[in-house]
């Protein structure tokens, strides 16, 4: 599946590309992160709206939606995550979450974005059929950001506890370079539980008055029990202001 959709990535990338390097507007992408989580909380009276999509060799994929809200302003953020997957012929939710953020710190020029997150993990997928842990959990975040010039880079660390269930923790990093100020050239990587993903791709961004649109294609390739497989990462963010 993937081999099929490389010369149709290409060209999207190409026809996607094409404009944006002549593309005026200032206003800059900054929370569009695919695997690595972003230290920046939404404004007062903007809501996000984000669905990614991954699909395998063997037809299996998986895709979350979250929804992002300021609490009211930027210092709290609350989000819920509804993930579901498609394995074995069947396709099903898998357990969600519901997030809150604080940003500890906004960005200064020797310092950078902090916003811790914390989650609590619903038990809303079905164990049995391989689509849930069958139990309540925790997730801890800690996310860092900080801009280079034309280049962001951004840091991870965080820890999910399942009780009787796994109890494990994660690194991630990704450095961003903004080719214009709405295409952006990405390098993600996140490791953890004896897996690491390395996952290069780039987003592109357009502004409709007080909306945003991003889009952007990624190819995550996964190093686990000495086997890599590779998988094509489609993501979509709207952005809009409510009253």
């Amino acid at each position: 599946m993937i081999s099929q959709t490389s010369t149709v990535v290409l060209a999207l990338l190409l026809t996607i590309a094409a404009p944006a390097f002549a593309q005026a507007d200032k206003w800059k992408i900054l929370d569009n992160s695919f695997l690595i989580e972003e230290s920046f909380n939404q404004e007062r009276g903007v809501v996000q709206n984000i669905l990614t999509w991954t699909a395998t060799r063997s037809g299996e994929w998986q895709a979350t939606f979250t929804q992002e809200w300021p609490a009211p302003s930027m210092t709290h953020q609350f989000s819920y995550t509804i993930p579901f997957s498609r394995g074995d012929g069947i396709t099903r939710f898998n357990d969600a979450l519901l997030n809150y953020r604080y940003q500890l710190r906004t960005e200064g020029p020797r310092a950078p974005a902090i916003a811790p997150r914390a989650s609590l993990i619903l038990p809303t997928g079905r164990e049995a059929e391989g689509f849930g842990n069958g139990t309540a959990g925790v997730q801890v975040a800690l996310p860092a950001s900080k801009q280079f010039g034309d280049v962001y880079v951004h840091g991870n660390a965080g820890w999910t506890w399942l009780p009787d269930v796994s109890n494990s923790g994660y690194l991630g990093a990704s450095a961003i370079w903004q080719a214009s100020p709405m295409f952006h050239l990405m390098l993600e990587a996140v490791g953890g539980s004896g897996s690491v993903t390395v996952s290069p791709g780039f987003r592109r961004g357009w502004n409709f008055g007080e909306r945003q649109l991003v889009v952007g294609l990624a190819m995550p390739v996964t190093r686990s029990d000495g086997r890599s497989t590779t998988a094509l990462l489609s993501y979509f963010s709207y952005e809009l202001p409510f009253r």
